[in-house]
């Protein structure tokens, strides 16, 4: 999810906030015009011997062409905020008033602009939420309708272990929607890490079982939207095996599983995706690397690798059965690893594409 929108813009004049073309002033030097004008008419009658019909007549005149031209300067730009609100109303937040006064309305033009920013932020961010829900939910749906049916169908039979990997799948769901809650509080900053310690080995190694579960049921499926490869070997390795870690399982189980499906995705024919597992410099702290052997990223693309929707300057997945994605798996990777305080990014590497997280581990408590 990306910075947010520059706050209302407030023009500072350097004559202690009094504008020398505010509408107060443009109405005061109307009225003084006109005194003007009129008084110096007068006076060319009383000189001239003009008759007062015609110096009131041509006084009016004046002032009414001085008046119109006031008025329209200042009625315009109401006309134009008008159109751009009445768009903004009905969700056209592509429009925005021009900022070429130094006035009043100047200063409402740039709040009008800004909100128009804001409003268009929020409505973006609430497109990415339901990309990234669809994305999220996708899965754990998936493998649970395999599971299903395939009991329905009696391919399977409703053993205990058919029905612990259905409970398993609808326990993610749940734990997806719980998810949702904490992404509505993302912006405040109040996004709960539920942090406990953990062994490695044992939490990664079910992570992979799992893509291999999900991806032998869509293949078996044959749905289509997400990759369906089963060609695709996953490798672990743990050192030291008994490597312990300190972080929120379920933000992490994202970051890893996201990253397999787009390792997968892009890997050659029978290819190799390993998952690594090192101790960071911190205690309980975490490096994580998932390496695959497809075409790689250029590096050209590496600063846009984590955006959202991006998928890269590969045209089309390189295996059998995969498709290009949304591009939001690299981007939830990335928000589960902020989260976390920690560092993601591609790193260098012989062959294929290199992800390197490093996770700070147990925060230090001062003494």
């Amino acid at each position: 999810m990306s910075g947010g929108p520059a706050g209302p813009r407030v023009s500072r004049e350097p004559w202690g906030g009094v504008r020398p073309f505010s509408i107060k002033t443009k109405l005061g030097a109307l009225v003084v015009i006109s005194v003007l004008i009129t008084t110096g008419l007068m006076m060319i009658a009383m000189r001239t011997e003009t008759e007062l019909r015609f110096i009131t007549v041509f006084s009016m005149i004046a002032t009414l062409l001085i008046t119109q031209f006031v008025a329209h300067s200042l009625t315009a730009p109401l006309d134009e905020m008008n159109t751009v609100a009445r768009a903004i109303s009905h969700g056209d937040y592509t429009r925005r008033v021009s900022e070429n006064r130094r006035d009043e309305l100047g200063d409402l033009a740039q709040t009008i602009n800004a909100m128009a920013d804001e409003l268009e932020a929020q409505d973006n961010q609430r497109k990415e939420l339901v990309a990234n829900v669809s994305h999220e939910l996708r899965t754990p749906i998936a493998g649970l309708r395999a599971v299903l049916e395939n009991v329905v169908d009696g391919i399977a039979e409703a053993d205990p272990e058919t029905m612990r990997t259905a409970l398993k799948q609808t326990e993610r769901l749940g734990r997806l929607v719980e998810t949702l809650l904490d992404l509505s509080r993302l912006d405040n900053g109040v996004v709960p890490l539920r942090r406990r310690r953990f062994e490695v080995w044992p939490y990664l190694s079910g992570v992979l079982k799992e893509a291999n579960m999900v991806a032998s049921a869509r293949a078996t499926m044959g749905s289509g939207g997400s990759h369906t490869r089963t060609d695709v070997h996953l490798h672990l390795d743990v050192t030291p095996p008994e490597l312990t870690a300190h972080a929120d399982p379920e933000r992490i189980h994202q970051v890893v599983a996201n990253l397999i499906d787009n390792a997968v995705k892009h890997s050659p024919p029978h290819g190799r995706v390993t998952v690594k597992a090192r101790r960071g410099a911190l205690p309980e702290s975490l490096e994580l690397e998932v390496l695959d052997e497809g075409p790689g990223i250029p590096r050209s693309e590496w600063h846009r690798v984590f955006e959202r929707f991006n998928r890269g300057a590969v045209r089309r997945p390189h295996g059998p059965g995969s498709d290009g994605g949304t591009g939001l798996g690299l981007a939830i990777a990335r928000w589960a690893v902020d989260l976390h305080g920690g560092r993601i990014g591609v790193a260098e590497s012989e062959r294929g594409c290199r992800i390197l997280i490093t996770l700070p581990g147990e925060p230090s408590v001062p003494s």
